[in-house]
Order: structure tokens, then sequence, then C-alpha cells
């Protein structure tokens, strides 16, 4: 197959040295860096530019520069100086290159940093080398062999590490359907040579110009799972590859994923209780501390009234954790993805609403929780008797008291957890990857610790006042107050940190929980037979 005009201008973005005496000596995708340059006259044939060529004292082709510059002013059409959706449609169908206008947003809004709706040159130069180091890591962390090309045996082990069983003869299958262009486009093909491998140069020319940034083997090693929970209400849902919702993995993950929020949530129930007790009460004439409040709670209660409020708390996981998980897939359908994995603004949106389904769903068990957690020794024999009481004296309504605020957190929360997390995961992506995307268990904890308490820290003055709102009745007679009543009264008694009372359980309560889960996780999925990333 005779490679069209695309392919070949996409593999001349950057130097293709690999001399036998070189090669050791140059990285994969690295190219040959800044050479010396000699200026050369002619004008290109292409674009007509008039931008002098230079020669790389490496390969003798021309520096990155000048043909990035080259590739730009294809791409402009309209000649302003910048690169839109429009553009790109127009430029690259002139090359040869064929992507979905959802593709073409996704590669604009990636590079598109003052938000003008176009790349400029710098932006795009930027983009294609961010993009450029993504590819290269995925390329290494699919090249188990290390030899510089990727084989039908390691595309086996890497779609089995997606939970995706092949014979060889369908990886060799698959090896020639790529090299004849049948399964990304019908024009370009990633397998030049005809060797059945694919060498990086063959990787990377074909993804360049491809907004892969949610590529497997990245999102299975970066796959932002709820497991690492702090007993909060988690809205970003856990994503799952079609294999596993086609073999029935997912729900295997649901549950080793409860099983480990269930004795993680056990095990720091009582700074749980503080934190819920320290919301409620605290204030400046009552300075419930720490210390105090534990001693308070074991002499009204004994040692296992730490423990209040518990058990409706583990019990909410499952059903929540599933209903999110249906809605998320049906959100997802319904804003018309065809990805497998959401951008970071379509999940924000589906984890929202999913979130919120779900929390509308099981809100009187969180009701429940917090009257549970407040109570005093008698009060109540247990939680059926606690919804009868609460039924009885304040009617229906009671069980979404605090609903609104609850609400609002989800937005602050989901948004500050996810732009944290992948802010974190991109950094380390770029200043500490070099030969995988595999950034190992302790990286994949701070990431998660880190941008989950960022979002609790958010939300936390909406937690404070839904927990208020819940538990009015049981404190007090009369009117119940409305949640910008509430705002009011703490900010005037209390000041603005009166929002934030009962935050150092809170967090005291991160660290643990995260790695209770953690551990606990990973045993439950050899447990039931799921296979660690």
């Amino acid at each position: 197959m005779i490679q069209p005009q695309g392919t070949r201008l996409v593999a001349g973005l950057f130097c293709q040295c690999r001399s036998a005496e070189t090669h050791a000596s140059v990285d994969p995708g690295g190219g040959c860096g800044p050479p010396p340059v000699s200026p050369r006259p002619p004008q290109d044939s292409r674009s007509g530019s008039d931008i002098p060529d230079h020669a790389c004292d490496v390969c003798g082709g021309p520096d990155q520069e000048h043909r990035l510059k080259v590739l730009f002013e294809i791409l402009d059409v309209n000649g302003d100086g910048g690169i839109c959706v429009n553009d790109l449609s127009i430029g690259l169908k002139k090359l040869g290159v064929h992507r979905t206008e959802h593709e073409l947003r996704r590669m604009v809004t990636a590079g598109d940093k003052d938000l003008d709706g176009q790349l400029d040159f710098q932006e795009f130069v930027q983009y294609l080398r961010d993009h450029e180091k993504k590819l290269r890591l995925v390329f290494r962390s699919l090249d188990r062999k290390n030899d510089g090309r990727i084989d039908s045996q390691e595309i086996m082990q890497s779609l089995r590490d997606l939970g995706i069983h092949l014979t060889e003869e369908q990886a060799e299958e698959i090896l020639r359907r790529i090299r004849a262009g049948f399964i990304w486009t019908p024009v370009l093909h990633m397998d030049t040579d005809g060797t059945m491998t694919i060498d990086w140069d063959e990787w990377r020319d074909y993804h360049l110009l491809h907004p892969a940034d949610n590529i497997p083997e990245i999102i299975l090693h970066w796959r932002h799972s709820t497991i690492l929970d702090v007993g909060e209400s988690i809205v970003v849902p856990d994503e799952f590859t079609a294999e596993e919702k086609k073999t029935g993995m997912w729900w295997r993950h649901l549950v080793a994923g409860g099983g480990a929020g269930a004795v993680s949530r056990t095990c720091t129930a009582p700074l749980d209780r503080l934190k819920v007790l320290m919301q409620v009460h605290a204030s400046k004439t009552n300075s419930m501390r720490i210390g105090s409040g534990f001693l308070h709670m074991i002499r009204e209660g004994g040692v296992r009234s730490l423990w209040r409020g518990n058990g409706i708390n583990v019990i909410k996981i499952g059903p929540e954790s599933a209903i999110k998980f249906m809605a998320y897939e049906q959100i997802k359908r319904l804003i018309g993805s065809n990805q497998e994995t959401l951008g970071m603004t379509e999940r924000f949106v589906s984890g929202s609403l999913a979130g919120a389904i779900a929390q509308s769903s099981i809100y009187p068990m969180e009701v429940l929780k917090t009257r549970l957690a407040l109570r005093k020794t008698g009060q109540y024999s247990g939680i059926l008797d606690c919804a009868k009481h609460i039924l009885r004296s304040e009617g229906v309504a009671a069980f979404y008291k605090g609903y609104v605020p609850n609400m609002l957190g989800i937005i602050p929360y989901a948004g500050i957890d996810l732009a944290v997390y992948e802010t974190l995961k991109n950094s380390w992506l770029q200043r500490f990857a070099t030969d995988s995307a595999d950034p190992g268990v302790f990286v994949l904890l701070a990431c998660g610790t880190t941008s989950s308490t960022c979002g609790q820290l958010a939300s936390y003055p909406l937690a404070l006042v839904r927990t208020r709102m819940q538990a009015q009745a049981s404190l007090q007679a009369g009117p119940q107050l409305s949640m910008a009543a509430l705002f009011r009264l703490i900010v005037r008694t209390d000041g603005a940190l009166g929002l934030y009372r009962g935050l150092a359980p809170n967090f005291m309560k991160v660290v643990p929980s995260v790695s209770i889960s953690y551990v606990v996780y990973e045993h439950l999925k050899r447990s039931l037979g799921v296979q660690s990333r």
C-alpha cells in the first residue's frame, strides 16, 4: 500500500535517526535533539513557505521546527495564525488523515491554553510534544521485550492485562488488520514496513495526530478508583473495560470495593462519629476537642458507643455503588459517548449526575446515620426503631432534610477531586515517567488521597450544614432553619471557621481509610479471581 501524503508528512515531524552506530544513544521518541544546523534555501513545495529549511547533522533531514511549521501552515486553512476545529477537519482531510468531529474538538481543547477556541503555533507545538510523551510511555509499556518493537505476543499480554484473552492467531490477525489499516481508519495504516511488528516510528507517526489521551494501558494503571474509600459520598464512579463488563468482572470489582469500604469505615468509625458530634455540638462556647470528644462518648455510652451509626454507614455502600454504576453507564450512553473512557469534563458531568441519582436513592440512610451517631444511650433500639420514630414524629419529609446542600456539595467535590487527580497524574507522567506509565502503589495512593482531601475541603461547609439540618429536629423544637439561615447563623456565632468544625478528625481518618481500603481490596480481588492491574 502506498502511503498517502499525510503519512509522509507526519512521519517527517521528528528526527528518524536510526543508524546502527547512533541507535543506542538515541532515545525512542526523543529525536536527536536540537542539532547544529546549516541553512538551506529551498522553498517547501507542499506549503509554498519561504521558511529556511535546516538539516539535521545526524539524519540529514529538515529539522523539527521547520517540519512543525510546515504542518501548521497546511492545517491553518484560512491563514489566520490559528488552527480551529474546522481548519483541522479540512487540513487533515487534504493530508489523507480522517478524524471525527469529536476527536478534532478533543485535540483543540487539549492544547488550547488561552481558551480562544483555536491553537496558535506555540500551543500546537506544545500539544504535539506533550502528546508524543504519552505515546512514548504507552509504547514502552507495551514493548515488554524492550526490543523497540511490538509483536503479537506483546499484544496478547497487554490485552490480557485488560481482561481480554486472545490466541496467538487472533493477535496476528490484529497485526494483519493494523497493517492493512482496517481497525482505526481506511486510509492510514500503522505497520508501514510489513514486518508484522510495530516499531516506535510507526506507532508515533500514526497516533501523533490522534487525540489518544485515554489509551487503555495508561487507564489500566491510572484508573481513579473509588476503592480509595474515605467514608464520604464519593461521586466519581469506577470505569471498567468492555471485556470486564462482558465477563461480569465489573461486579467482582464492586464487591471487592464494597468489602474494602466496609472494613475501612468500621476501623475509622470512631473518628467519623467524633466528626459528626463536633459538626453539630462544637461552638465557641462549647469548644469540643478530639480528646474531650472521645472521653464524652466513652463516658456516655462506653467503648461500643464509638461505633454508633456505623451499621447503616456500611449497609448503604452496596446499593449506592450499584445505583451509581448503573446510572453512570446510562448517562454515558445518553451523552452520546462511544469512548470506553470519558474525558475529564464528560466524566465530571456524568459522575456528578450519577452521584446525584445514587445519593437521592439512599439519602434516607444518610439521615439515619446522622441520627444514630448523635443518639443517646437507650434512645433507639436499632436502625428500624430510629426510622419508625422519625416517621411517626416528623413525617416522610424528615428523611430528606439537608438534601439540597448535599446535592450542591457533589459539584465542588467531584470537580476538584477529578481536576486535582488529573493534574497530579499528568505532572507525574511529565516529570518522572521514563520507562513505563505504571506509577506504582504509593504514587497512586498519594494522588488519590490528595485529590479526595482537596475535594472534601472544598465541599466541607456544605457537608456541615447538611449534618446540622439532618440533626435539627432531634436537638430543638419549633421551626427548622433553612440552608441559607443556618449558614448565616454559623458565620454570625462562630465566624467562618465555624463552617469547618470537625475537620480535624475528618482529615485524621483519610490516610488510614485509604490504606486499609487498598490492602483489603487487593486481598478480596485475589479471593474473587480478579486480576491485579
